[in-house]
């Protein structure tokens, strides 16, 4: 049972992370995708590196742990931060973040494909009810004018690039804690997106920005990457795996509501019922049933 500071936590955190979905779609109407990116990501690696070395954690990775933080990098950083936000930049936000959030389904059938685990009549319908969501929005994109289905491409190759993030995160080794390692990965990975962003797009002119593209760089940077994450690392091994279900399922509902506000997206009936299906689906494989625990483990190191 969660006790009050714990549940005012995590509210604050499923909005953060909810709210940031249409945040990135309104700094894309002013920036690239690849400088968003980059940006936040080395504004956040900055303020958890000193965050971890105020707390006294060990910062500098030693030997083989550079290594490790390389290969964990690729679909945690690259893989996802990078597919999504071309994602958005396609999408309605709301719809980006459904379509998101079909990771965990993604990392049953990676365990089930590469390390045996076993396919549940749960898992199937988790499977079910992920291609329906998929198939609704792709739909609906298509019977568009000025439909986008690449997004829809975008963010499902971005949701199993998250997927195969978090079971190689669950199953390495190494004695840095795991927001150390999340810091390191970050700081690396706007590295490389900053080198992607300056050979692949026309320079920004940060001087040109407004105000609220500011406000939403300094949300992207300072908010999602940074005190979300310092939030969630500090509750996560205290979370029952049911509380965090329930708060994965609540983020790309934030997402759709706020988008509402934000950026003047207004949901399609294919939106509600997708998001309908995407919880069905993330219940059926984290929501722990009478005897057993969870059938994919809830990794939010990388959420947004």
């Amino acid at each position: 049972m969660l006790n009050r500071r714990q549940l005012w936590a995590l509210l604050l955190l499923t909005l953060m992370w909810g709210v940031n979905w249409p945040m990135m779609k309104l700094s894309l109407q002013e920036t690239t995708p690849l400088f968003f990116r980059a940006s936040t990501m080395f504004v956040g690696a900055c303020f958890l590196l000193v965050f971890v070395a105020r707390r006294g954690d060990r910062v500098r990775p030693q030997g083989r742990e550079w290594l490790t933080i390389a290969l964990l990098g690729l679909p945690n950083v690259l893989g996802w931060h990078t597919l999504s936000i071309f994602g958005v930049q396609e999408l309605a936000s709301g719809r980006a973040a459904i379509l998101g959030f079909t990771m965990p389904i993604f990392t049953v059938l990676i365990g089930a494909a590469f390390f045996r685990e076993r396919i549940t009549r749960r898992v199937l319908l988790a499977v079910v009810c992920a291609g329906a969501a998929i198939g609704l929005l792709l739909w609906h994109e298509l019977q568009s004018l000025s439909g986008r289905p690449v997004g829809v491409a975008w963010m499902a190759c971005a949701a199993a690039s998250w997927a195969l993030g978090t079971v190689m995160f669950r199953r390495a080794h190494f004695e840095l804690t795991p927001m150390v390692v999340v810091t390191w990965m970050l700081l690396l990975g706007s590295g490389v997106v900053a080198s992607l962003a300056f050979a692949l797009e026309p320079l920004p002119q940060p001087g040109l920005f407004s105000g609220v593209m500011w406000g939403s760089l300094v949300y992207g940077g300072l908010i999602n990457y940074g005190i979300a994450q310092v939030i969630w690392f500090g509750m996560a091994r205290q979370l029952p795996p049911a509380t965090s279900a329930m708060s994965i399922m609540a983020i790309p509902l934030v997402g759709i509501l706020s988008a509402t506000v934000i950026v003047g997206e207004v949901p399609h009936w294919q939106d509600w019922f997708a998001m309908v299906f995407v919880m069905m689906a993330i219940a059926s494989v984290l929501l722990p049933g009478r005897s057993t625990r969870p059938e994919a483990g809830v990794s939010m190191h990388s959420a947004q």
